[in-house]
């Protein structure tokens, strides 16, 4: 069972910077795609994917956070991170990690609350 914990959630303004971090357990973090997604706040509102990156380093982003969102990972730390630039009101929402092996999904995080306010 892999385990993922994120960190770095905080209360931050707009145009502010925040880090997400992700430290997953276990020995196969290098084959996974791993992904960021978010969910924010109200009635309706669904996951989505926010960034990714596959084992060899490929990454995909949400139209919406391309050019200020950043992921990366390292294989020797077990960690993948999410620098987010540029925040805006609408970036709020709990971000979760995921791990996938292929389309199949391994694990997913708790959670870790993301908040843009003035």
């Amino acid at each position: 069972q892999v385990q993922l914990v994120e960190s770095g959630g905080d209360l931050v303004q707009p145009v502010g910077s925040l880090r997400l971090s992700c430290a997953a357990s276990g020995n196969f973090f290098s084959t996974y795609t791993m992904g960021w997604y978010r969910q924010a706040l109200g009635l309706g509102k669904q996951r989505e994917l926010v960034a990714r990156i596959t084992n060899d380093g490929v990454t995909n982003y949400a139209y919406s956070v391309k050019g200020r969102f950043t992921i990366s990972r390292d294989n020797a730390k077990n960690t993948v991170y999410l620098q987010m630039n540029s925040l805006k009101p609408e970036d709020a929402a709990v971000y979760f990690c995921n791990a996938k092996r292929g389309i199949i999904d391994v694990s997913w995080g708790q959670g870790t609350q993301v908040t843009v306010s003035s």
